[in-house]
């Protein structure tokens, strides 16, 4: 459908044409202080031989042109827009909600510079690479705390990846079995309406070291897999493993974490847990490697599922017009370049003090 609305693609831009005003106002005013100057210096007389070859008519013509061609390079620069369409879009894609390990093991620095830092970078990319999908965060240690519900807004999704630390939940340790849980509540509250007619796409994606502390994890799996959420999974460290920096209020790190009996703790990464984790939920596992193609391999096994059409949209349109005026501001500013200030007609030189 086509109309005749006309609105500007950046009204801001237009801002620019007080530039105009302050370059004529410059203008006159250089000009009026550079004669007083000149008659000051030499007298009247003497200052108008000196610029008889000047004319002035003639450096106004051209700063004149040259304001209006600015005039026509800002309008172009904001955009007018006309010929308004509507187009419809439809948005399909899947549900998937990221069980975000934020417990003290992900700071191990067996990665570099952290299991943390790595996860928080990764999930960026990830975004990247399955546009159209509804995403939400979930952070979990001893707790866990939906940060981010169901949205496919990629710079929403962003702000909590990147403001995930120890501190988005109360409770620290490692208990999946509580965010796959909360999972379930987050599709049932924020997800697409499921009835007989239609079946939403629904999976989850957990990032961790794999140090489950808490039974009950697989289970829970077990349930949500019936459900038809498929459950993929993720590692981050190594199976070496590394001991768990402390940390003073400055970042500054003071020793490594000890347990009760005053040991260094030694947090490895448990890939057989993950890995059964993600089976008994009929997903995948994968093991996260520097450069490595684990985020396309998880990309491209969720686009094997069944997509879901969350919603159809009407998107409005409009023809850019800005070709136009920047065509011509583009002539009015070369043609200023081509004029020149000169007059033809020069008076001859009779003396400072002739008679009059």
């Amino acid at each position: 459908m086509l109309g005749l609305a006309f609105k500007w693609g950046d009204l801001p831009a237009l801002y620019w044409l007080f530039s105009i005003v302050a370059l004529i106002a410059a203008y006159f005013f250089f000009e009026k202080v550079s004669i007083k100057k000149l008659n000051k210096a030499f007298g009247a007389k003497v200052a108008a031989y000196l610029t008889q070859s000047v004319s002035y008519k003639k450096r106004r013509l051209q700063i004149f042109i040259q304001a209006l061609g600015i005039f026509f390079i800002v309008v172009a620069l904001a955009r007018p827009q006309a010929g308004e369409s509507q187009q419809e879009v439809k948005s399909e894609g899947v549900e998937l909600l990221i069980l975000a390990d934020v417990s003290e093991s992900m700071m191990a620095e067996d990665v570099k510079p952290s299991r943390l830092a790595q996860m928080k970078v990764e999930l960026s990319k990830l975004l990247d690479l399955m546009p159209g999908n509804k995403v939400g965060i979930i952070a979990f240690a001893g707790s866990s705390s939906l940060l981010c519900p169901l949205t496919s807004d990629p710079n929403a999704l962003r702000m909590y990846i990147d403001s995930l630390d120890i501190n988005s939940v109360s409770t620290q340790g490692t208990n999946i079995e509580t965010a796959l849980a909360q999972a379930k509540e987050a599709f049932e509250r924020g997800g697409v309406t499921q009835d007989q007619h239609s079946r939403t796409t629904r999976a989850i994606l957990v990032v961790s070291d794999g140090e489950d502390q808490e039974k009950g994890a697989l289970e829970t799996a077990k349930k949500l897999a019936k459900d038809n959420i498929r459950i993929y999974t993720m590692a981050y460290g190594t199976e070496k493993g590394a001991a768990i920096p402390s940390r003073d209020q400055f970042g500054s790190m003071t020793g490594f974490k000890k347990d009760s009996s005053g040991q260094t703790i030694l947090t490895q990464v448990k890939g057989d847990f993950l890995s059964q984790l993600a089976s008994v939920g009929e997903g995948k596992f994968y093991f996260a490697y520097f450069n490595g193609d684990h985020l396309k391999k998880f990309t491209q096994d969720l686009g094997q599922l069944e997509r879901t059409q969350f919603q159809t949209s009407m998107m409005t349109q409009f023809d850019e017009k800005f070709t136009v005026p920047l065509l011509i501001g583009t002539l009015l500013l070369m043609l200023s370049l081509l004029l020149n200030d000169v007059k033809k007609v020069i008076s001859e030189w009779k003396g400072r003090h002739e008679a009059s």
